[in-house]
């Protein structure tokens, strides 16, 4: 998962992926897209983001949900 769009750093939002040069969280990014917000509207509430950043974000959770891991659902989340 080493996108370099994609950087962690302790001293930045706790350490939390963000898009490179930006404060801006990848599941702040999934957050708003998943909320219905366009591509548009999310660049337009961060300046700094570009377009290939937040694709960046979305490549980066996909390859994170690959990963071996089990994510039980509950029938109230599905």
């Amino acid at each position: 998962m080493s996108d370099p769009m994609i950087v962690s750093d302790p001293q930045v939002m706790m350490g939390k992926p963000v898009v490179a040069g930006t404060r801006v969280t990848v599941d702040l990014i999934l957050e708003k897209l998943g909320s219905g917000e366009s591509i548009e509207a999310v660049l337009a509430s961060h300046p700094r983001l570009t377009r290939e950043g937040v694709l960046a974000a979305l490549r980066f959770a996909a390859q994170a949900l690959r990963a071996e891991v089990v994510y039980p659902l509950s029938a109230k989340s599905a």
